[in-house]
């Protein structure tokens, strides 16, 4: 049974930082990984994915400013938010899917297992 929880998140300034945890249990280093979020109004957006070969992949809106990565001894995913804007405001999920490959999470794939959500909040 996998298990995602996820850690970290909380409210900072505008231009500062916070860096969200993902404890997995139950996936495998097959998985594709990903951190995704939702804001109020808003459809749940993939923000950056890891593959099962360790590719990593980002949506424009983050590039140069988030990095993901993952400690496979700690199964442990990690979304590290740099100048950070109010417009990153949103509810952040974890999430894992056996298909390894991550690509069609921009183009609308469910991944099958989730987190329950972590709140990041951005004041300006």
């Amino acid at each position: 049974q996998v298990q995602l929880v996820e850690s970290g998140g909380g409210s900072v300034q505008a231009g500062g930082s916070l860096r969200l945890s993902c404890v997995a249990s139950g996936t495998h280093r097959s998985y594709c990984m990903g951190w995704f979020r939702q804001a109020p109004g808003k459809e749940r957006e993939a923000v950056a994915t890891i593959d099962s070969d360790s590719s990593t992949s980002y949506a424009d809106s983050v590039k140069g400013r988030f990095t993901i990565s993952q400690d496979n001894a700690k199964s442990t995913l990690y979304l590290q938010m740099n100048s950070l804007k109010p417009e990153d405001t949103a509810m952040y999920y974890c999430a894992a899917d056996p298909i390894g490959y991550c690509g069609g999470a921009y183009r609308g794939y469910e991944l099958d297992y989730w987190g329950q959500g972590i709140q990041v909040t951005v004041s300006s």
